[in-house]
């Protein structure tokens, strides 16, 4: 019994990591429907400007008397500029083919993911970049339940998060614009909703949820690696298929059950096989039922 909720607090901490990530698949479909396969590399990106801002501030001195403090400002500094970045993309990439076909725009995507993967591979090297996170480390243990500082601090962050979110989209005149944009951008430009800047708003709220889930990860496993945002970034586009496409609180639910599938999988049957897991439920509810488990209310639950 004790494994099992040892094994239960794995999948919720990576579940949550996973469904921060598909949230932004799943607000850029919900917009202009389009998938974003770009998003994964604004994750690794994240992980990569936490690792620099945070080795810059332990080199200051600054680690060792206000550690939590130096990482408030990496995550917020590092989610601004991830922001930036995929607002960028969007302007560069997205914007002048929005008026071409579906294809045209897939494509775009993908050859952007490529070319942000090699930057990072060229800027960074392809050697893995360790995290200092030697000052985060501790925890607390219920006989054979461990739950560390690092889990505390990541299922805690991604709740305020995913909280965060819900609350702008739900219950703000900002919300209200990007999901009347996501149902009619005509009428929704009849009423003074630019839809130019709901677009790159959501690109960037998107992004910055991905690169706090990379400061997460890199905290998490201890080094981040150029390619990190390949196999997380198509896990998240399953969780956000599973809950139904377009629809945050499906991202959300999606994200939950591929993380725990996954840590249950690894540590019940074979760690070999944890990644075929997500690839399998893709596959099974693109066959079985292609909305997903949420299915897609266009009135309330699309971005």
């Amino acid at each position: 019994m004790e494994y099992f909720i040892q094994q239960l607090i794995n999948g919720l901490t990576l579940g949550g990591l996973y469904a921060l990530i598909a949230l932004g698949y799943t607000m850029v479909y919900g917009v202009i429907q389009l998938i974003n396969f770009a998003h994964g590399e604004f994750f690794a990106a994240g992980g990569y400007v936490g690792v620099i801002l945070l080795n810059y501030f332990a080199g200051l001195g600054f680690m060792h008397t206000h550690p939590w403090l130096c990482l408030t400002g990496s995550f917020i500094l590092t989610m601004i500029y991830c922001s930036f970045l995929a607002m960028a993309v969007e302007q560069v990439a997205y914007k002048p083919l929005r008026r071409e076909s579906r294809l045209a725009a897939l494509l775009s995507a993908l050859g952007m993911s490529i070319f942000l993967s090699n930057g990072l591979m060229l800027t960074q090297g392809v050697f893995d970049a360790p995290y200092p996170g030697e000052l985060f480390q501790g925890g607390f243990e219920f006989g054979m339940i461990s739950i560390s500082v690092l889990q505390i601090m990541i299922v805690g962050l991604t709740a305020f998060l995913l909280v965060v979110l819900n609350i702008l989209v739900f219950k703000t005149r900002i919300g209200m614009a990007m999901r009347a944009t996501a149902q009619d951008k005509v009428m929704s430009a009849l009423v003074s909703i630019s839809a130019n800047r709901i677009i790159a708003l959501t690109f960037a709220i998107g992004a910055g949820l991905a690169a706090a889930a990379g400061i997460m990860v890199g905290l998490y496993y201890g080094s981040v690696r150029y390619d990190m945002g390949f196999v997380p970034g198509i896990k998240a586009f399953a969780a956000a298929v599973l809950g139904g496409i377009g629809n945050i609180t499906g991202a959300m639910l999606g994200g939950l059950i591929i993380g725990m599938v996954e840590v249950f999988m690894a540590g019940y049957i074979s760690g070999q096989y944890k990644d075929v897991v997500a690839f399998i439920i893709l596959i099974s509810v693109l066959y079985f039922k292609p909305t997903g488990i949420m299915g897609e209310n266009i009135d309330d639950t699309r971005v």
